[in-house]
């Protein structure tokens, strides 16, 4: 599952960053795919769309950070 962890890591940011290009210079990357109708551009935003949901559902049990039990703090002297 780290395979499909780290994939679907990487297509979030891929999609992320599009969308930031959208926001501040309204362009798309699927452009260089034929635009946004074209097959393989369509393919890719299903891909980030499926890498978000994916890692929405699985995070808890997939991240370090999330997953490790907070430990209690030393009391102070």
């Amino acid at each position: 599952m780290k395979t499909v962890h780290v994939i679907a890591f990487i297509l979030l940011v891929i999609g992320g960053l599009n969308w930031l290009l959208v926001g501040l210079f309204n362009w798309d990357v699927g452009v260089l795919f034929g635009g946004q109708a074209a097959v393989v551009s369509r393919i890719i935003y299903v891909l980030v769309g499926l890498s978000a949901i994916w890692l929405a559902v699985s995070h808890n049990k997939d991240c370090k950070g999330c997953s490790v039990p907070a430990t209690p703090a030393a009391p102070q002297a």
